[in-house]
């Protein structure tokens, strides 16, 4: 019997053929999702000038990456711009494998023209996330989007199914691109007021023909009344502080950075440089009218930063005209200095909701775990060190690495790096090095973040997820302590600390490797406000972090051992295309002539 062809007693040869077909859409155990980012440059005029970004597959802002917990993600990334290029995947906790951080302390950079596949795993994550370039001050000129981790069907979400996911970028941004606001930076010079707020890499709805010129296109997003949706919003700029509100509509907090948390309704919510957020937004207006949705600077001067402010459009499908009026006013300070820290402690962890794994997120007791280790990092306005500005931590500006921390201890490169970070401030003169913390596997440690800049200072941790347990104005001390959340506490990677305050964060160091810990205000880790903690299980065997990928690029002292790599083009991917077309081909012949 034949049917199309297929002879019914082949079974061998079909199940050949079914190999064929399926060997380049998955791995062995779960699931693969294969993403390709081209990332090069295109012109685009978000604040009405023309100007250079940094598109992905042709998109500003890139497209979403949509996975699910337990997925592998292999993405191939081509560098199409004309300088080195990293993507870093932050708060994806990538476990036992820093080898795909995309950051100078674990990857050799991908030199232009070149293409690079990361591999990883999501392994037991669910959240909101988005990756950006690391290098260069890159971020500065785009090349970010979103990140989704979605819950296996059996774990429930701890709400109704939206209706809809909706994704807002929000950024302070300059008319100048990366390699002049750079050049700036180098000069010692600050970079000053941003020329605007982008939303999804437009430009504010002209709500003031005074403070918004005409002919800027914004953003507008489409709803239906009567439903829910799933607002995720990511704050992707250099450094500022913006608050998020929609006009007439509250906001109902869910999930941050992988978290679900409390759910509680906010009317404005900060959303500091580098953090994620998910709300739930109900359609429940009438639709008079289209609705502001607005992003403004927050601990600034409002008289003179009216400009920065970004304005978007939520449109009813059935809404009776445009929206009018002035915009719904930003948090008023004045008579509540702490309105904001008090904000963020709001901020708790559901402890009920089950999050990638079928139980609940606050069953690890971490107030309970005796503390190992506590480090103190103090950081104070930018110095002048060698004659150049630098930013410190502890009063080291970390020096960007040549080669790649484990890859040099592979090769037992010596001096490429010392272990010999101070866990408490020092009364020493500023320096710049290669300071790393050693950091012990299997410790549980306590970071005390103290801020003696001048603003918002916002820290990010790699290949981690940290219990947020304290944050106040004033000088950290022992007795402060006595203030932490021992109990419900939200676990994420990027945690604001205000300017003259301190927030204490507790981290299970559960995941070998070298990880970053740095400003994730894009000035401040430009100038070197940024360390490592290297975290090696003195028994490794292979079970706790992971050998070198079989794709490792070579840099630095290290460049020798790199072959050369044609450049990527269309080519490659047809050829390879054709290859499995040939390989598929040459099976159904063999099928076709043993009918």
């Amino acid at each position: 019997m034949v049917v199309f062809g297929f002879s019914l007693l082949n079974p061998v040869l079909l199940s050949l053929l079914h190999i064929a077909l399926l060997s380049s859409l998955c791995f062995a155990g779960d699931p693969t999702v294969f993403a390709d980012l081209r990332v090069s440059y295109t012109t685009v005029s978000p604040l009405g000038i023309p100007q250079r970004v940094i598109a992905i597959n042709g998109d500003f802002p890139g497209p979403v990456i949509n996975v699910t917990t337990n997925n592998h993600v292999s993405v191939n990334v081509h560098n199409e711009l004309d300088e080195e290029l990293l993507i870093t995947w932050p708060g994806i906790q990538m476990r036992r494998d820093a080898w795909q951080d995309g950051v100078l302390g674990t990857n050799c950079p991908i030199p232009p023209k070149w293409n690079w596949t990361y591999k990883f795993q999501v392994k037991d994550q669910i959240g909101s996330f988005f990756y950006f370039p690391s290098l260069k001050f890159q971020r500065a000129s785009g090349g970010f989007g979103p990140f989704v981790i979605n819950n296996r069907e059996i774990i429930p979400i701890p709400f109704a199914q939206p209706d809809g996911d909706i994704f807002l970028m929000i950024g302070d941004w300059y008319t100048q691109n990366h390699t002049a606001l750079r050049t700036t930076l180098d000069a010692g010079e600050d970079l000053g007021m941003p020329d605007g707020v982008l939303i999804n890499g437009k430009g504010p709805y002209q709500y003031n023909t005074t403070l918004v010129p005409g002919g800027i296109e914004y953003s507008t997003f489409s709803v239906d009344p009567g439903k829910t949706y799933r607002i995720r919003v990511q704050n992707v700029g250099i450094s500022t502080t913006l608050n998020f509100r929609i006009q007439n509509h509250n906001l109902l907090l869910v999930e941050t950075e992988g978290f679900y948390t409390t759910q509680m309704n906010y009317t404005s919510f900060d959303i500091h440089a580098g953090q994620s957020y998910s709300f739930l937004l109900s359609t429940d207006q009438n639709a008079s009218t289209d609705y502001y949705i607005v992003a403004s600077a927050r601990f600034v001067n409002e008289s003179l930063w009216q400009k920065v402010t970004g304005v978007a459009i939520l449109h009813y499908s059935n809404s009776k005209g445009p929206a009018t009026g002035p915009l719904p006013p930003p948090p008023d300070d004045f008579y509540d200095k702490g309105a904001s820290l008090n904000q963020a402690r709001s901020v708790r962890q559901n402890t009920s909701a089950s999050g990638a794994r079928p139980n609940p997120q606050g069953s690890f007791r971490y107030g309970s775990i005796n503390i190992t280790d506590t480090y103190m990092l103090k950081v104070t306005p930018p110095v002048t060190i060698n004659g150049t500005i630098r930013a410190t931590i502890n009063g080291i500006s970390f020096r960007k690495p040549d080669v790649p921390f484990r890859l040099a201890d592979k090769h037992q490169l010596r001096g490429v790096y010392k272990v010999d970070f101070p866990s408490k401030p020092m009364n020493r003169t500023p320096v710049i090095d290669r300071s790393l913390i050693n950091a012990t596997y299997g410790g549980f440690i306590e970071i005390v973040l103290q801020n003696n800049d001048t603003t918002v200072q916002n820290f990010h941790m790699d290949g981690y997820s940290f219990f947020v347990v304290g944050m106040d104005y004033g000088d950290w001390s022992e007795n402060s302590r006595g203030s932490y959340n021992n109990w419900d506490a939200i676990a994420r990677c990027t945690t604001q600390v205000f300017p003259g305050g301190w927030t204490a964060i507790l981290v299970s160091l559960d995941n070998a490797g070298s990880w970053n810990l740095r400003a994730e205000n894009l000035d401040r880790w430009y100038l070197g406000q940024e360390t490592y903690l290297r975290i090696v299980n003195p028994e490794e065997n292979g079970a706790t972090e992971m050998a070198q990928p079989q794709n490792v690029l070579y840099c630095g002292p290290l460049g020798y051992l790199q072959k050369k790599q044609p450049h990527s083009s269309a080519a490659s991917t047809f050829g390879y295309f054709s290859n499995l077309f040939t390989l598929i081909l040459g099976l159904l012949i063999v099928v076709f002539t043993s009918s």
